[in-house]
């Protein structure tokens, strides 16, 4: 790296990277000093290898699910809408392909939301911070915005090297272009969000012709500005100082958990090493600091498991490159966990123990919540009912002596064509009365349900004198689909005179 135009090298050298070979060959007579990490703004450099690789699927993998899952369409019918993933708030209702969850289901979205609390629980206890290296969102951004901060301005060296020179057109007109792209990728993913609560070529339509409503507008904004500020500036603050997970995982690890660890049985005592030297007596860590060099986090992983480190193994790409070059063998820095370190020391064989009390119960609460949600959902019925009973008049009584109560029937119908329920109470010598009837009729009196809709029925229920038994009674109202002949029940309360 050359910092000729800078007028005094020593003291650029130390405002770059101490670590640096270049910046040490303009320190020549000065002992080689140890980097403070976490410090300042942390510059990763790229790095290739077998997480590097899975890192940049699970980006791609992430990030097309993300931008292209509002376009997927599912055929509902002619009234309903044909987007795949909805959350329709104007229907009031949750689209998830073939499943439409509705305002009175929303338990099975917190179904989901314990489901995914599990999964991350299991996940963490078997593999530390595997979430937070690979799949978690802030990560995914941080990374795509990474890449494109490197495609402008360079890898570590050049951007340190930027930031240290004046400010010029070359500079401007980098800094510039960066910051237009992170901008562009911010306003895709905040239309991408709203996409997921408005038909998709509609908001893309709408969106640039100031069609769109205020609403679609303000979170278009809103998610466009915390993935510009998150990504591109806060990056690895988020997860150090912002994010409550890494103080939680701390209780979910046990001595088996499988983490990124540096073997320092093997790699110390560490120091610099030179061709054709012997190994002897020495650790195989040549002390270069590629492994927090690529750390998007700033961690040294040679000083244990951090709060601030993520999980995500790109010191093992690293390392590994190193060991390649000096002939030493690979995975220095490895996923282990702290039964292995130890039984490694002594000379004994790796025991991996997937399969312990604290994964068992995980994976079990886990099955049992899935296990439970699905068959809830498999039995759920197309229709439902809620009774509401009329607060006043309390009752009425007829001039035949017989009492007579209101009730007010939501009836709920899931189904994308019109149903009829037979609407009578259950084991009472019961009369009934809808709105708009003349007279009393004997017989249960049949109802139309509008499709994918909660139809309102104002229903009166006359019973005989003898048959009321107090001041309060209970009654189950029972609706039988005509055409399908299936049953549902909902439960009120009848009231008459207390003597």
């Amino acid at each position: 790296m050359s910092i000729q135009s800078i007028a005094n090298r020593r003291e650029a050298a130390e405002r770059l990277d101490l670590a640096d070979p270049a910046a040490q060959r303009v320190l020549p007579r000065r002992k080689r000093v140890e980097p403070t990490i976490g410090v300042g703004k942390v510059y990763p450099r790229a790095v290739r290898g077998r997480f590097r690789t899975i890192k940049w699927t699970a980006l791609a993998v992430f990030l097309a699910i993300y931008y292209l899952l509002p376009w997927v369409r599912w055929d509902r019918g002619p009234e309903a809408p044909d987007q795949a993933v909805l959350f329709d708030f104007i229907r009031q209702r949750i689209f998830l392909f073939g499943i439409e969850i509705w305002p009175q289901e929303i338990y099975y979205a917190t179904g989901l939301l314990i489901l995914a609390a599990l999964a991350l629980f299991l996940a963490t206890s078997l593999f530390g911070r595997v979430w937070c290296g690979y799949a978690c969102p802030q990560t995914v951004w941080t990374d795509l915005f990474m890449w494109v901060e490197r495609l402008i301005e360079g890898d570590r060296r050049d951007r340190m090297k930027l930031d240290a020179q004046p400010n010029g057109p070359a500079k401007l007109l980098k800094k510039t272009g960066k910051h237009a792209v992170w901008l562009l990728i911010a306003m895709l993913t905040g239309g991408a969000f709203v996409m997921y609560f408005n038909d998709a070529p509609t908001v893309v339509r709408q969106l640039p012709t100031l069609e769109a409503g205020p609403v679609t507008y303000f979170f278009f904004g809103l998610f466009t500005l915390t993935t510009y500020l998150l990504a591109g500036w806060a990056r690895e603050t988020v997860c150090t100082n912002m994010c409550p997970w890494p103080r939680i995982q701390g209780g979910l690890l046990d001595q088996d958990s499988l983490v990124v660890s540096y073997r320092d049985w093997r790699g110390e005592p560490r120091g610099p090493h030179k061709r054709g030297e012997s190994w002897e007596g020495r650790g195989d860590c040549i002390d270069c600091h590629q492994c927090f060099m690529v750390c998007p986090t700033g961690v040294d992983i040679r000083k244990g498991l951090q709060l601030d480190c993520i999980g995500c193994g790109l010191c093992i790409d690293a390392c590994n490159e190193v060991m390649d070059k000096v002939d030493r063998p690979r995975f220095l820095i490895s996923w282990d966990s702290a039964r292995n370190q130890a039984l490694q020391v002594q000379g004994q064989a790796a025991r991996w123990r997937l399969l312990r009390p604290r994964t068992a119960l995980y994976g079990a609460l886990f099955l049992a919540v899935a296990l439970f949600m699905t068959g809830t959902f498999a039995l759920r019925s197309d229709a439902g009912v809620d009774v509401l009973r009329d607060a006043a008049p309390l009752f009425v009584q007829l001039s035949d002596g017989s009492i007579r109560n209101g009730y007010s029937l939501k009836i709920r119908n899931t189904a994308h064509e019109t149903s009829r329920f037979e609407v009578s109470v259950a084991d009472l010598p019961a009369r009934y009365r809808l709105i708009g009837d003349k007279q009393d009729r004997a017989v249960a009196p049949v109802v139309s349900a509008d499709p994918d809709s909660v139809t309102s029925v104002h229903l009166f229920v006359i019973l005989p004198r003898s048959a009321v038994t107090g001041p309060s009674m209970d009654v189950d109202f029972v609706l039988r689909n005509v055409e399908t002949g299936e049953v549902i029940e909902a439960g009120s309360i009848f009231r008459g005179p207390s003597s």
